[in-house]
C-alpha cells in the first residue's frame, strides 16, 4: 500500500473583493484546518510572499506554530519559503523550534524565488538566487546538527557557534523548483522535491540518477492545481474567476517567465485549455491519482489548494469534505488492492 498522504495548500490571500477582515479570515481558516484533520486530511502546506496587496502570507512560520497548536497528527510543511530572502541560521532556528513544538511534524520546504521587488526589499540580488539557496541549505543542515564548525561562503557565513536547541529529529529539508537545472539542484541537495506540476516528476527522478542517488529513494511532495467536485464544470463556472486571479497574479510576478513575456488570461476557460488547472469528478479523480501513485511510488504527499483567493472558506470546505470522504479512501483502497496482488 502506498504511504502517500493527502493534504491542503494555503497562501492566505485575501483580496479586497472578498470583503472580510484578515483576523476573521485567519480564524476561519484555523478552524477549517483542525476540522480537516478530523476528516482524515494528513498534511497542510504553507507558502510565502511579501508586499502583496491581498496579504499573501509573509509569515508562514507563525501560521505553522498556530496550526501545530490546533492539530495533533497533521504534518505541517512549507511549500515553500523563499529562503534567499532570509538568514539561514534564523530559518534553521525557527524550523527546529517548530519541529520540537509539534513532535517532529514539521518539514521545511524552500525555493529560490523569482519576484524582483522582494529581493530588492530584502537587499538581495536576484541573480544570486542559486548560490543563496544552496549555501543557505548547507548552513541549515549544519545548524540542525549542532555543529560548531565555521562556514564561509560567497553569500553567507556561519560563526563557530552551535545553534541550539537542535531538533530531536531533523526536519526534512525539501526544495521546490520548476526549471530543469533547478530540479537537478533539488535532487542533489534536498531530502525531497516540492513539485507544482506533475510533469516535472520524471525530470526529478532522472536528476537523481544524474547526481548519483537512487531514484527509488526519491521523495516527491506534489502540489496540485486541480478542482474536484461532483459537477466540476458547474463548480468551475462558480470559482473560475478566483483561479484566474490566482494564476494571473503569479504571471504578473514572473513565476512562469520574465515579467511581461507571458500573457495573462482573460477567461477562466483558457486556464483549462492551457492545463493550468484540471477538473475532476470524484470517479475521474480516483482513477487519475491511483494511476499516478502506482506509476510514481516516490510521491509521498499530494496536496490541493484549500480554497482559491477570494473564495469563501466554507466554499473550500465543501471540496475538502468531498476529497476526504470519497476520493482519498477510494484511492487508498485501490492502492491496497494493488499491493496485495502477488508478484
Amino acid at each position: 500500500m502506498s504511504d502517500c498522504s493527502f493534504g491542503l495548500w494555503y497562501d492566505f490571500r485575501n483580496p479586497a473583493g472578498a470583503n472580510r477582515g484578515f483576523a476573521s479570515f485567519y480564524q476561519q481558516t484555523m478552524d477549517q484546518i483542525s476540522w480537516a484533520e478530523s476528516m482524515g486530511i494528513d498534511s497542510v502546506w504553507l507558502t510565502e510572499h511579501h508586499f502583496m496587496d491581498d496579504g499573501y502570507t509573509p509569515s508562514p512560520f507563525v501560521l505553522a506554530g498556530a496550526i501545530g497548536e490546533r492539530t495533533t497528527t497533521m504534518r505541517i510543511g512549507t511549500n515553500l519559503v523563499v529562503s534567499p530572502l532570509h538568514n539561514p541560521i534564523r530559518l534553521a532556528e525557527d524550523a527546529a523550534t517548530l519541529s520540537l513544538l509539534t513532535g517532529g511534524r514539521f518539514s521545511l520546504g524552500i525555493g529560490q524565488g523569482y519576484w524582483a521587488p522582494e529581493f530588492e526589499a530584502f537587499d538581495r540580488n536576484l541573480i544570486n538566487r542559486p548560490s543563496l539557496l544552496e549555501e543557505g541549505a548547507e548552513i541549515i543542515r549544519r545548524s540542525w546538527s549542532g555543529s560548531s564548525e565555521e562556514f564561509t561562503g560567497k553569500r553567507f557565513s556561519k560563526p563557530g557557534l552551535p545553534v541550539t536547541p537542535v531538533p530531536e529529529s531533523n526536519p526534512e529539508l525539501l526544495v521546490g523548483a520548476m526549471a530543469d537545472v533547478a530540479i537537478e539542484r533539488a535532487a542533489r541537495i534536498a531530502d525531497g522535491f516540492l513539485s507544482t506540476q506533475n510533469h516535472h516528476h520524471p525530470i526529478y527522478l532522472d536528476a537523481l540518477d544524474k547526481v548519483g542517488k537512487s531514484r527509488a529513494d526519491g521523495k516527491v511532495y506534489a502540489g496540485q492545481w486541480a478542482i474536484i467536485a461532483d459537477d466540476p464544470e458547474r463548480e468551475w463556472a462558480r470559482i473560475g474567476e478566483y483561479a484566474m486571479y490566482q494564476i494571473n497574479m503569479y504571471i504578473g510576478m514572473g513565476a512562469f517567465g520574465p515579467v511581461g513575456t507571458i500573457p495573462q488570461f482573460t477567461d477562466p476557460a483558457q486556464l483549462l485549455q492551457a492545463g493550468s488547472f484540471t477538473l475532476y469528478d470524484p470517479d475521474t479523480a480516483i482513477e487519475a491519482f491511483t494511476t499516478m501513485l502506482r506509476a510514481t511510488p516516490q510521491i509521498k504527499d499530494v496536496h490541493f489548494w484549500a480554497q482559491l483567493p477570494g473564495e469563501s472558506v466554507d466554499s473550500g470546505s465543501a471540496r475538502i469534505e468531498l476529497l476526504a470522504s470519497r476520493v482519498v479512501p477510494a484511492v487508498r483502497a485501490r492502492l491496497a488492492e494493488n499491493a496485495e496482488v502477488p508478484a
